[in-house]
């Protein structure tokens, strides 16, 4: 008779779910908008903190206008990655959080890894490279370029954290979350003291210790229990990034299944047993939150760039679908470099958009639009190639997030990655993955120490087998070559992206 809520907080907005166990289904569910701080410097992506608490105060208030809220037993938030809140003494936020977005660090990437000793022993601490959409970056920025801010700074948290600060008053951080940081060596799954010394002494008396992610943050506090109309002994689980989030929602928390969310960014994800640490650095070895590890590849760049391509034209999302679908596979030969937001995967955070192969044919709406669709999935494909290179091969690929709506751009991820794809019966996997793991930190403090996450995600996570679609095996070959393309490209103008950003700075 238990419910749980599932908490995603988002760049674009905060949505809930409030999952039945018994029944093993979601029965409401809610969703808050919040923007981004408008006027910033380029590179610059920041939101204020307060934004996200009245978006998750308002969606926990509707949807649990819709249920019987007596049977509320947890509450799991899953929250953007990367993003860091500094907070003073008393927990008050000190300025807005930059976000996972922001590439405003480059020149903080550079003075930690030239600590660390270069790329391959930052690799060799952490697990991971420092790349501006990491935490540790963001930190030092603010020592270097905030002072007053820096000197005032008592506790680091990542967006999710900071939720559940708000509903425990506790400062609590998991692996799971922790790993995103460049902070934490993934492999021993503790603090990196060289990662924190090459930012500030001080720096390791303000992150909260590692927590398992089974464990809870706390509970309800009591003025906020009041507020809801809930009872003070509500749990909070641990929590985590939305990716890892994302791995419970879509049933990925034993190894064999792989994950895609196309949303504002893309993500592409699998269950590991033992650390994926990528020499390279271009796959990043996160922590789950489920007591394993997450090698995941992120681009910054989907749904962002087919929403402008869409606002360009004027059009409504039925209206773009028949535009890709009335242009070939391939464009005519179109082909974008979709860095609207700089790039992650590869680490081109000077990055910007390119199109390659406009001509009189291509110039119009539907190859542009079909171009847009295409060289994002292609993009995401650049990682999951690196990903098979390290070990995890795709047989099937489980799809999340709005871009993961369209039965068009279905097609063109099946046919881009060569595997068949599928959507979920329940979309929102992060704020379903929040709820799973909130009922299996309940059962767990309730003394069921043998309880496993699969032992819930099984029972309720579902495939939408009407949204599968397998590869065109022309189109595949056809999307080979482009790929082939688009890699060059990206080699190719990377030298001019540094020196046009360069001229910017200066203008």
């Amino acid at each position: 008779m238990s419910l749980y809520l599932g908490i995603d907080s988002g760049t674009q907005s905060v949505k809930a779910v409030v999952l039945d166990l018994e029944t093993r289904k979601v029965i409401a569910e809610a969703r808050a908008p919040h923007k981004l701080i408008d006027g910033l410097p380029v590179g610059h992506l920041e939101q204020h903190p307060r934004d996200w608490v009245a978006a998750l105060d308002a969606v926990i208030a509707e949807v649990l206008a819709k249920i019987d809220r007596t049977r509320v037993r947890g509450i799991g938030v899953s929250g953007q990655q990367h993003g860091f809140v500094p907070l003073d003494a008393a927990g008050a936020v000190i300025r807005p959080a930059k976000l996972w977005c922001d590439t405003s660090t480059t020149a903080e990437c550079a003075l930690i890894t030239k600590k660390l000793g270069g790329p391959k022993a930052a690799i060799r601490q952490t697990g991971n490279l420092v790349l501006p959409g990491f935490t540790a970056p963001k930190i030092l920025w603010l020592k270097r370029h905030e002072p007053a801010n820096f000197k005032r700074l008592r506790h680091v948290l990542l967006p999710h954290d900071y939720l559940n600060f708000h509903l425990t008053g506790n400062y609590f951080m998991e692996y799971g979350d922790a790993s995103g940081t460049a902070l934490m060596d993934v492999r021993q799954r503790r603090w990196s003291k060289a990662a924190v010394a090459a930012i500030d002494r001080n720096l390791a008396d303000w992150l909260p210790p590692l927590s398992e992610s089974h464990e809870a943050a706390g509970t309800l506090r009591v003025d906020l229990a009041r507020q809801y109309g809930l009872s003070p002994d509500v749990v909070v689980s641990a929590g985590g990034g939305d990716n890892m989030m994302g791995a419970i929602g879509t049933g990925n928390v034993l190894p064999g299944v792989i994950s895609a969310s196309f949303g504002t960014s893309g993500t592409i994800y699998a269950q590991a047993a033992k650390p994926v640490v990528d020499p390279q650095g271009e796959i990043a070895a996160f922590c789950s939150s489920t007591g394993g590890w997450l090698p995941l590849l992120c681009t910054m760049n989907v749904t962002t760039v087919t929403e402008q391509m869409r606002a360009l034209f004027g059009y409504d999302h039925a209206a773009l679908e028949t535009a890709v679908a009335g242009a070939p596979a391939g464009a005519h030969g179109l082909v974008l470099l979709p860095y609207f937001a700089g790039e992650r995967t590869p680490n081109v955070p000077d990055g910007s958009g390119v199109m390659l192969g406009l001509n009189s044919t291509t110039l119009h709406r539907g190859p542009l639009a079909r171009a847009a669709m295409e060289g994002v999935t292609m993009g995401m494909n650049y990682g999951l190639r690196r990903l098979a290179q390290l070990g995890v091969k795709a047989k099937e690929i489980r799809l999340t997030g709005g871009g993961a709506k369209s039965a068009g751009w279905r097609q063109i991820m099946a046919d881009i990655f060569g595997v068949p794809v599928v959507g979920m019966v329940e979309d929102e996997g992060a704020a379903l993955g929040g709820a799973l793991q909130a009922a299996w930190c309940v059962a767990r403090r309730e003394g069921r120490r043998s309880a496993k996450i699969s032992d819930f995600t099984e029972s309720v996570v579902a495939l939408n087998e009407e949204t599968r679609c397998v590869p065109n095996r022309a189109n595949v070959a056809r999307y080979r070559d482009l790929q082939g393309l688009q890699d060059e490209l990206s080699t190719a103008v990377r030298g001019v992206f540094a020196r046009h950003r360069a001229r910017l700075r200066r203008t």
